[in-house]
Protein backbone atom coordinates (compact mmCIF):
# COMPACT_ATOMS: atom_id res chain seq x y z
CA UNK A 1 0.00 0.00 0.00
CA UNK A 2 1.70 3.29 -0.44
CA UNK A 3 1.40 6.67 1.24
CA UNK A 4 0.48 10.01 0.09
CA UNK A 5 1.13 11.31 -3.65
CA UNK A 6 3.91 11.30 -5.79
CA UNK A 7 6.66 13.47 -5.74
CA UNK A 8 8.69 15.18 -8.29
CA UNK A 9 12.38 15.19 -8.37
CA UNK A 10 15.06 16.43 -10.70
CA UNK A 11 17.53 13.93 -12.92
CA UNK A 12 20.88 14.26 -10.18
CA UNK A 13 18.11 13.61 -7.38
CA UNK A 14 16.87 10.73 -8.55
CA UNK A 15 20.71 9.29 -9.68
CA UNK A 16 21.72 10.06 -5.95
CA UNK A 17 18.48 8.57 -4.71
CA UNK A 18 19.01 5.25 -6.75
CA UNK A 19 22.63 4.90 -5.49
CA UNK A 20 21.72 5.33 -1.85
CA UNK A 21 18.98 2.58 -2.29
CA UNK A 22 21.44 0.45 -4.00
CA UNK A 23 24.03 1.06 -1.06
CA UNK A 24 21.19 -0.01 1.25
CA UNK A 25 20.65 -3.26 0.00
CA UNK A 26 17.23 -2.88 -2.03
CA UNK A 27 16.78 -4.44 -4.91
CA UNK A 28 15.84 -2.54 -8.14
CA UNK A 29 13.59 -4.01 -10.60
CA UNK A 30 11.93 -2.65 -13.75
CA UNK A 31 8.52 -2.61 -14.68
CA UNK A 32 7.61 -1.83 -18.19
CA UNK A 33 4.03 -1.97 -18.01
CA UNK A 34 4.37 1.00 -15.35
CA UNK A 35 7.75 2.19 -16.73
CA UNK A 36 8.82 2.13 -12.97
CA UNK A 37 12.03 1.50 -10.87
CA UNK A 38 10.72 -0.36 -7.84
CA UNK A 39 13.08 -0.66 -5.22
CA UNK A 40 11.77 -4.04 -2.33
CA UNK A 41 13.22 -5.39 0.42
CA UNK A 42 12.12 -9.51 0.91
CA UNK A 43 9.89 -9.10 -1.96
CA UNK A 44 7.67 -5.85 -0.60
CA UNK A 45 8.09 -2.73 -2.50
CA UNK A 46 9.08 0.51 -0.45
CA UNK A 47 9.89 2.79 -3.48
CA UNK A 48 8.86 3.41 -7.03
CA UNK A 49 9.97 5.69 -9.27
CA UNK A 50 7.96 6.36 -12.54
CA UNK A 51 10.89 7.36 -15.08
CA UNK A 52 10.04 10.17 -17.55
CA UNK A 53 7.66 8.41 -20.38
CA UNK A 54 10.27 10.12 -22.98
CA UNK A 55 13.23 8.05 -21.92
CA UNK A 56 13.79 4.26 -22.36
CA UNK A 57 15.44 2.03 -19.87
CA UNK A 58 18.29 0.05 -20.41
CA UNK A 59 19.44 -2.78 -18.16
CA UNK A 60 22.73 -2.08 -19.77
CA UNK A 61 22.89 1.91 -20.14
CA UNK A 62 20.76 3.18 -17.95
CA UNK A 63 18.24 5.81 -19.12
CA UNK A 64 18.41 6.98 -22.73
CA UNK A 65 16.47 9.67 -24.61
CA UNK A 66 13.83 8.25 -27.29
CA UNK A 67 13.90 9.21 -30.31
CA UNK A 68 11.69 11.05 -32.53
CA UNK A 69 9.06 10.33 -29.51
CA UNK A 70 4.87 10.27 -30.41
CA UNK A 71 3.04 10.45 -27.13
CA UNK A 72 -1.06 10.34 -27.34
CA UNK A 73 -3.00 10.74 -24.00
CA UNK A 74 -6.73 10.04 -23.22
CA UNK A 75 -8.46 11.39 -19.93
CA UNK A 76 -11.91 10.32 -19.16
CA UNK A 77 -14.13 11.29 -16.82
CA UNK A 78 -17.81 11.55 -16.77
CA UNK A 79 -19.13 14.51 -19.36
CA UNK A 80 -15.60 15.10 -19.30
CA UNK A 81 -12.44 14.28 -21.43
CA UNK A 82 -9.62 15.20 -22.73
CA UNK A 83 -6.99 14.15 -26.00
CA UNK A 84 -3.36 15.19 -26.43
CA UNK A 85 -0.64 14.57 -29.10
CA UNK A 86 2.87 15.43 -28.27
CA UNK A 87 6.22 14.86 -30.43
CA UNK A 88 9.34 15.16 -28.65
CA UNK A 89 7.58 16.69 -26.00
CA UNK A 90 5.69 19.39 -27.77
CA UNK A 91 2.05 19.79 -27.92
CA UNK A 92 0.80 19.06 -31.45
CA UNK A 93 -2.83 18.67 -30.64
CA UNK A 94 -5.51 18.44 -28.02
CA UNK A 95 -9.22 18.54 -27.89
CA UNK A 96 -11.41 19.08 -24.39
CA UNK A 97 -15.36 16.74 -24.82
CA UNK A 98 -17.88 17.47 -22.92
CA UNK A 99 -21.32 15.82 -23.16
CA UNK A 100 -24.78 16.11 -20.84
CA UNK A 101 -24.74 12.54 -19.25
CA UNK A 102 -24.48 13.53 -15.52
CA UNK A 103 -28.00 13.53 -13.23
CA UNK A 104 -27.85 17.08 -11.79
CA UNK A 105 -29.42 15.94 -8.53
CA UNK A 106 -27.51 12.52 -8.24
CA UNK A 107 -24.71 13.37 -9.53
CA UNK A 108 -24.63 10.32 -11.45
CA UNK A 109 -23.61 9.83 -14.96
CA UNK A 110 -26.36 8.22 -17.02
CA UNK A 111 -24.41 5.23 -17.90
CA UNK A 112 -24.49 4.30 -13.76
CA UNK A 113 -28.38 4.60 -14.33
CA UNK A 114 -29.02 2.40 -17.25
CA UNK A 115 -30.60 -0.14 -15.00
CA UNK A 116 -33.13 2.03 -13.28
CA UNK A 117 -36.86 3.08 -14.31
CA UNK A 118 -35.18 7.01 -15.51
CA UNK A 119 -33.79 5.31 -18.75
CA UNK A 120 -37.87 5.89 -19.80
CA UNK A 121 -37.54 9.76 -19.25
CA UNK A 122 -36.70 12.48 -22.05
CA UNK A 123 -34.12 13.50 -20.18
CA UNK A 124 -32.56 10.57 -19.70
CA UNK A 125 -32.64 9.68 -23.36
CA UNK A 126 -31.05 13.13 -24.36
CA UNK A 127 -28.11 12.26 -21.59
CA UNK A 128 -27.93 8.47 -23.20
CA UNK A 129 -27.56 9.58 -26.50
CA UNK A 130 -24.69 12.74 -25.25
CA UNK A 131 -22.92 9.98 -23.40
CA UNK A 132 -22.56 7.69 -26.70
CA UNK A 133 -22.00 10.21 -28.89
CA UNK A 134 -19.39 11.24 -26.21
CA UNK A 135 -17.09 8.08 -26.91
CA UNK A 136 -17.44 8.34 -30.39
CA UNK A 137 -16.10 11.47 -30.61
CA UNK A 138 -12.85 10.69 -28.04
CA UNK A 139 -12.32 7.57 -30.69
CA UNK A 140 -12.87 9.82 -33.83
CA UNK A 141 -10.08 11.68 -32.75
CA UNK A 142 -7.79 9.01 -31.36
CA UNK A 143 -8.32 7.45 -35.08
CA UNK A 144 -7.15 10.81 -36.37
CA UNK A 145 -3.59 10.06 -34.14
CA UNK A 146 -3.37 7.12 -35.00
CA UNK A 147 -3.84 7.77 -39.28
CA UNK A 148 -1.33 10.66 -38.48
CA UNK A 149 1.48 9.63 -36.44
CA UNK A 150 3.50 6.50 -35.38
CA UNK A 151 2.36 6.70 -31.73
CA UNK A 152 5.09 5.41 -29.60
CA UNK A 153 2.67 5.29 -26.59
CA UNK A 154 -0.92 5.73 -25.43
CA UNK A 155 -1.29 7.38 -22.25
CA UNK A 156 -4.89 6.51 -20.76
CA UNK A 157 -6.77 7.90 -17.27
CA UNK A 158 -10.36 6.10 -17.33
CA UNK A 159 -12.06 4.42 -14.53
CA UNK A 160 -12.89 1.16 -15.62
CA UNK A 161 -16.30 1.79 -15.27
CA UNK A 162 -16.18 3.25 -18.28
CA UNK A 163 -14.23 1.32 -20.26
CA UNK A 164 -16.87 -0.96 -21.88
CA UNK A 165 -18.36 2.07 -23.35
CA UNK A 166 -15.30 3.45 -24.62
CA UNK A 167 -13.66 -0.19 -25.83
CA UNK A 168 -17.27 -0.85 -27.33
CA UNK A 169 -18.11 2.58 -29.06
CA UNK A 170 -18.16 2.31 -32.98
CA UNK A 171 -15.54 3.33 -34.22
CA UNK A 172 -13.04 2.06 -31.20
CA UNK A 173 -9.87 3.14 -29.66
CA UNK A 174 -6.93 2.88 -31.77
CA UNK A 175 -5.00 0.28 -29.10
CA UNK A 176 -6.48 -3.48 -27.68
CA UNK A 177 -6.86 -3.27 -23.92
CA UNK A 178 -3.93 -5.06 -22.77
CA UNK A 179 -1.89 -3.72 -25.99
CA UNK A 180 1.73 -3.27 -24.96
CA UNK A 181 2.34 0.33 -25.63
CA UNK A 182 -0.87 1.06 -24.01
CA UNK A 183 -0.15 2.86 -20.28
CA UNK A 184 -2.03 3.72 -17.64
CA UNK A 185 -1.52 7.44 -16.37
CA UNK A 186 -0.08 6.85 -12.70
CA UNK A 187 -1.41 10.39 -11.18
CA UNK A 188 -4.94 11.04 -10.12
CA UNK A 189 -7.07 13.20 -13.04
CA UNK A 190 -9.67 15.18 -11.31
CA UNK A 191 -10.90 17.34 -14.24
CA UNK A 192 -9.59 16.31 -17.43
CA UNK A 193 -9.27 19.68 -19.31
CA UNK A 194 -6.50 21.67 -20.88
CA UNK A 195 -4.25 22.82 -18.20
CA UNK A 196 -5.04 19.40 -16.69
CA UNK A 197 -3.41 17.67 -19.68
CA UNK A 198 -0.32 19.71 -19.93
CA UNK A 199 -0.05 19.26 -16.15
CA UNK A 200 0.30 15.42 -16.64
CA UNK A 201 2.00 15.71 -19.41
CA UNK A 202 5.06 17.83 -17.69
CA UNK A 203 4.57 15.23 -14.74
CA UNK A 204 5.06 11.97 -17.18
CA UNK A 205 8.00 13.72 -18.50
CA UNK A 206 9.75 14.08 -14.87
CA UNK A 207 10.78 11.74 -12.29
CA UNK A 208 8.06 10.98 -9.83
CA UNK A 209 9.07 9.17 -6.22
CA UNK A 210 6.18 6.73 -4.37
CA UNK A 211 6.68 5.79 -1.28
CA UNK A 212 4.80 2.46 0.61
CA UNK A 213 4.01 2.78 4.12
CA UNK A 214 6.38 0.46 5.39
CA UNK A 215 8.49 2.23 2.83
CA UNK A 216 8.16 5.94 4.62
CA UNK A 217 8.97 4.40 7.35
CA UNK A 218 12.55 2.60 6.56
CA UNK A 219 13.76 5.01 4.37
CA UNK A 220 13.21 8.30 6.00
CA UNK A 221 16.71 9.71 4.93
CA UNK A 222 15.96 8.79 1.59
CA UNK A 223 12.93 11.03 1.14
CA UNK A 224 14.65 13.94 3.29
CA UNK A 225 17.30 14.00 1.41
CA UNK A 226 14.96 14.54 -1.85
CA UNK A 227 13.20 16.89 -0.33
CA UNK A 228 16.22 18.92 1.10
CA UNK A 229 18.21 18.23 -2.61
CA UNK A 230 15.08 19.56 -4.34
CA UNK A 231 14.48 22.18 -2.30
CA UNK A 232 18.15 23.48 -2.69
CA UNK A 233 17.87 22.67 -6.46
CA UNK A 234 14.47 25.27 -7.08
CA UNK A 235 17.01 27.81 -4.56
CA UNK A 236 19.67 27.72 -7.01
CA UNK A 237 17.05 27.69 -10.14
CA UNK A 238 15.34 30.57 -8.62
Amino acid sequence: MSTGNYQEINSTIFSNLQNKAIDMGLQQTYLPESHQLEFSETNEWLLKVSLPWSMEFSRTEGLLKREDYHLALVMIRAGIACTGHFHNGEMVNHKVFRAYMVRQKQGKSQIKYLKTKGKSRAGSRIRLGESEQFFVDINERLQSYSDQYPISHWGISCSKTLWPYFFGANPTPPFEKKQENLMSIPFHVQQPDFETLQEIHRKLNNFQILFSEIGRRKLGSIEQMAKSQQEDRDLEDW
